[in-house]
């Protein structure tokens, strides 16, 4: 197969673009930073490398066009690009934060997807990937906009699954609870401390745990679908519903 995968340059986009290049596939990796898509592809066998903003609609268009012909023909799309920025609540937030959430997680992906979709269709045989969250079902205080992104996400897969009947298209939403990666760092702005402050002790989920979840809805038999996917530690559970008393 042929995998694009964005945000390949580390975390959840890293450990599948791995999984994927082990097991004797062709990778696609699209992140910003160069360097370390370079380090990515001399560990990968097939690798082609796309440093590109996804946010960049001309930049993404004329990466995707540069592509050697042997890349071109996309059996998998993982929408993995994301990010979450701040935990403060709704009142007193960073717009510019809400903003940067909706720009990646919501319309760079759609744009992507919309782009690499007609290939799959002519074809009549594709798989779309998108890294939702539990935080798109489950609201939690601080989650406002970004839980907000990750609802589209999930019913944006729902929706492609209705439009795309017939045409053998699959598509699929992984949804992790809490994982351990740069995700924290980048949502509390570079504090180290408050992200190791996140995960100590919780024995969350990795990477590679991630990785394989997609690889597995991505290789099963061609008539089986996975529509969601929730996943989470098994330390980690639900919250009972809070009731403020005055």
């Amino acid at each position: 197969m042929i995998v694009l995968i964005t945000g390949a340059s580390s975390g959840f986009g890293r450990a599948i673009a791995k999984k994927f290049g082990e097991n004797g596939h062709k990778v696609i990796a699209l992140a910003r930073r160069k360097e370390r898509l370079e380090s990515l592809q001399r560990e990968i066998p097939q690798c082609e490398i796309l440093p590109c903003d996804i946010c960049d609609k001309v930049a993404l268009k004329n990466s995707l066009a540069s592509l050697p012909k042997e890349f071109q023909s996309i059996d998998v799309l993982v929408n993995n690009a994301g990010l979450a920025l701040g935990i403060e609540p709704a009142q007193i937030c960073d717009f510019d934060d809400w903003e940067r959430m909706i720009a990646v997680n919501i319309s760079a992906l759609s744009f992507l997807t919309h782009l690499i979709l007609p290939q799959m269709v002519e074809r009549k045989s594709g798989h779309i990937i998108t890294l939702g969250s539990i935080a798109g079902k489950y609201p939690y205080p601080g989650g406002n906009v970004y839980g907000a992104t990750k609802a589209f996400v999930r019913q944006f897969a729902l929706g492609l699954r209705a439009d795309l009947a017939g045409t053998n298209v699959r598509v699929s939403d992984i949804e992790p609870g809490l994982a351990e990666s740069e995700f924290s760092l980048v949502r509390f702005k570079g504090d180290e401390e408050r992200a190791k402050a996140l995960y100590k002790g919780s024995n969350a989920l990795q990477p590679q745990d991630i990785a394989e979840a997609v690889y597995w809805v991505s290789t099963l038999p061609k008539h089986v679908n996975i529509n969601t996917l929730e996943m989470m530690p098994t330390t980690q559970s639900f919250s009972a519903l809070s009731v403020h008393k005055e």
